[in-house]
């Protein structure tokens, strides 16, 4: 229970039902402080270059988002990347690359590298697997990547679904029994997205059906959270 109550001080949470990444809505826990307050310590950084990596559903765009919003960004896909970024970065204090994958042109990577650099700007890469993993063929790109920050982000475990969604309801003012919260753990997607999706929607459905939370209302929500995840 002590630990329970020590992720419980640590979780700062709201409900979104759509892609707008807000501060305010993100989870932070012991898997991203770390880097959510590096984020938020900007421009006191000891280094301008970073990687946050991990699974789908962990996190990492609404990181970024959240930086794009404190920060004057270039925000781009890596399969966006061309050599005009370097025209539309000139104005811009940062650039954010999202999903960086290994087959990202080296060159393109390597001058970026170096203009971030050269010019005092900053750089956060997104992708699913730690960049240093990537053993790129120019020896002078494994350089700079070295030399950069590295945080990793890990998907919630059962502990902390389990945290999240009692804080949700109590914060809601709903009571729910620990056998439906267990019931819920076993079957929903382990992303903090989905699990803020199965909230927000389970509360507009059981209003408006006006009735309390039961296992059918519960299994509809969750068909309703995997759809919505196929659609997008």
């Amino acid at each position: 229970m002590e630990s329970q109550k020590i992720m419980n001080d640590q979780l700062i949470f709201d409900f979104p039902t759509s892609k707008i990444y807000l501060k305010e809505d993100f989870y932070v826990t012991e898997s991203n402080s770390e880097v959510f307050n590096y984020l938020d310590s900007w421009p006191k950084w000891s280094k301008n270059i970073i990687n946050i990596f991990g699974p789908h559903g962990s996190g990492k765009s609404h990181l970024a988002s959240i930086f794009n919003k404190k920060v004057s960004s270039l925000m781009l896909d890596c399969n966006k990347l061309t050599n005009n970024i370097f025209i539309e970065l000139k104005s811009k204090q940062a650039l954010i690359i999202e999903n960086l994958r290994k087959d990202v042109s080296e060159d393109l990577l390597y001058s970026i590298f170096n203009t971030v650099n050269q010019e005092n700007k900053y750089l956060v890469i997104t992708s699913l697997n730690s960049i240093n993993s990537y053993d790129f063929n120019l020896p002078d790109l494994n350089s700079r990547i070295k030399s950069m920050l590295g945080f990793e982000i890990k998907l919630p475990d059962d502990n902390l679904i389990f945290v999240i969604l009692l804080k949700s309801f109590s914060d809601r003012q709903i009571k729910v029994e620990k056998k439906i919260i267990e019931y819920i753990i076993k079957r929903i997607d382990r992303s903090y997205e989905s699990i803020s999706k199965f909230v927000s929607l389970l509360d507009k459905n059981s209003l408006a059906k006006g009735k309390s939370f039961n296992y059918k209302i519960i299994d509809e929500t969750l068909k309703k959270v995997k759809g919505r995840k196929k659609s997008e």
